[in-house]
């Protein structure tokens, strides 16, 4: 949510910042007129209201005519009033309407366009090449192939049960999701999170209060009969944790929430259908911190670091990027994604994102924190992926040997029992 002071005193900030993401201006002067509309009412009201508090006192002092006179507008100032009170409902409902309209404030320094826009940051690689580099000197498989000989993957009776896009991890394939993201939390909780097994049926105001219910909505499950909403990221119900509170921000507040995670894939048809790039259902850890907005900035570096930790301990070539403004989220003002090399797409693939969403969730769920005077302040928001089932393909792909066996990276072994070798198994 916008913050009606920036409105007032710089509409061409919010003019400019939807520029950078291609949208519509308009919106800025929508809300511009919902918040002058919203004053006059209250004015209004509360002009009628003083009236009828004057007339209240002066009525029993009166005699004669001027009671008759006086209690004559009484009744005419009490449909007045009331009249008046209904304009502020409706004035506050369609300032709220404009005010979620409205994307939040790209930051400074973000880059303009739209998905292929991005600037890369740096590339990674933990052998000094980059993934783009790499000759292994022996026929590539992909990780859908290499995850079925291992008896990792299972894509075929996944859609039997529940459709395309599902399926089963198995045997190995289990277990090393479940290192991956044990080892995830085990940096997390490092860092000083607090780790988190959170709800995936959340209420519509959790859904609404982290931005996911605009240009996004289509990604969601909804279960109509219970009016609730499966998440696509622990971000909803960690972002929701404290709403409608007062927090202690001394120092930021973080969170590493685990979940099993929905996303429709609208529009994504015939794209990715191979495999467990794109699907409808995985696991991931997040990490999720609240500090002050003068914090955020410097949070979110931090976030970023631990995101290349990560994929630092998995040996994957990778790269940063800062995502074009037009490629940005509803609530985030900035985002860097870490890609890894995906050997048989010859490509980089997404792995994690990392969104400083400054005040604007945090407006919106009404997550507060006090100020050096005592005052109420909104806190700023910010997530970034740790791990998820997508990372799976990377190291399978780039950590692949010529006999069709994984190399399972040193950092990852501790939480696989030790196992150095992911080897190929008879088909079941």
């Amino acid at each position: 949510m916008i913050d009606l002071r920036l409105l007032r005193d710089n509409p061409d900030a919010l003019r400019a910042s939807q520029r950078l993401r291609g949208e519509s201006e308009s919106v800025v002067d929508d809300l511009l007129s919902a918040d002058e509309s919203r004053r006059s009412a209250v004015q209004r009201f509360e002009a009628l209201r003083a009236e009828q508090k004057t007339l209240g006192k002066q009525v029993p002092k009166a005699t004669g005519d001027e009671k008759t006179a006086l209690l004559a507008r009484t009744k005419e100032l009490s449909a007045e009033v009331k009249a008046a009170e209904a304009a502020v409902g409706e004035a506050e409902a369609e300032l709220k309407r404009a005010q979620y309209a409205i994307p939040n404030l790209v930051e400074d320094g973000a880059p303009a366009g739209g998905e292929n826009d991005y600037v890369v940051l740096r590339e990674v690689a933990p052998d000094g090449r980059l993934g783009v580099d790499r000759d292994p000197g022996f026929p590539l498989k992909d990780h859908l192939e290499l995850g079925e000989s291992l008896g990792a993957i299972d894509m075929e009776r996944g859609a039997k049960v529940s459709g395309s896009r599902f399926y089963y991890m198995t045997g190995v394939g289990a277990l090393l999701e479940l290192a991956l993201l044990q080892m995830a939390i085990a940096q997390s909780v490092e860092y000083g999170f607090t780790p988190m097994i959170t709800p995936v049926l959340v209420k519509p105001e959790s859904m609404e209060g982290t931005g996911f219910l605009g240009a996004h909505a289509s990604e969601i499950y909804r279960l109509e009969a219970d009016d609730l909403y499966l998440v696509g990221t622990s971000e909803v119900p960690l972002a929701a944790y404290h709403m409608n509170e007062i927090l202690d921000l001394d120092g930021p507040k973080r969170y590493a929430g685990w979940s099993t995670c929905f996303r429709r894939e609208a529009g994504s048809y015939g794209k990715d259908t191979r495999g467990i790039v794109r699907v409808h259902q995985f696991d991931k850890v997040e990490m999720f911190s609240y500090c002050r907005p003068e914090e955020a900035h410097d949070e979110h570096q931090r976030l970023l670091a631990w995101e290349e930790q990560m994929l630092a301990k998995c040996e994957l070539p990778y790269r940063v990027i800062d995502t074009a403004a037009g490629d940005l989220g509803t609530s985030a003002a900035r985002k860097f994604d870490c890609e890894a090399w995906v050997p048989t797409q010859n490509a980089y693939r997404e792995l994690t994102s990392t969104s400083n969403c400054t005040t604007f969730q945090a407006r919106r769920l009404n997550v507060r924190y006090r100020d050096a005077d005592g005052k109420t302040q909104p806190a700023a928001t910010l997530n970034g992926t740790l791990a998820t089932t997508r990372w799976i393909v990377a190291i399978l792909e780039n950590h692949q040997q010529a006999d069709g066996s994984v190399r399972v990276p040193k950092m990852l072994q501790p939480f696989l029992g030790g196992r150095e070798v992911l080897e190929p198994v008879a088909k079941r």
